[in-house]
This record gives C-alpha cells, structure tokens and sequence, in this order.
C-alpha cells in the first residue's frame, strides 16, 4: 500500500509567511474598503505585519506541514 502525501493548506499559505526563526507574520484587518471614513493614525496603525497570536501558531504550522 502506498503512502499518501500530506498537503498543506494553500489557503494558509497565501494568508501567512513564517519567518526564518519560525514565527508566523498576518496581515492586519480593517485595510480593504470603507477607509475615508478612517482617519490617517488608525490606518497607519493598520500597516504592516503582526504576529500570529501562540494559541494558533501550533496549529497553523500543521495544517502548513511545518514549512
């Protein structure tokens, strides 16, 4: 019987990057649409990336095969 490979969750992949030291960065939300009624501070506040909260980080590099 063959074995079968995993796959990791593409979706995840697209929506987060693991640093070289293994913590995984996200977007920020609230930067897509409806931002003029956003002041310029608050989107500022909104730029770059974050890191993922612990409670998730397990899980997400599973379901991403450990990449």
């Amino acid at each position: 019987m063959t074995k079968v490979k995993a796959k990791s969750n593409k979706s995840l992949k697209k929506r987060f990057k693991i640093t070289g030291s293994g913590k995984i960065l996200r977007t920020q939300q609230g930067r897509r649409h409806i931002m003029t009624k956003m002041s310029s501070k608050r989107k500022r506040k909104l730029e770059g990336p974050v890191l993922v909260a612990k409670s998730f980080v397990k899980k997400f590099k599973r379901m991403m095969n450990g990449l």
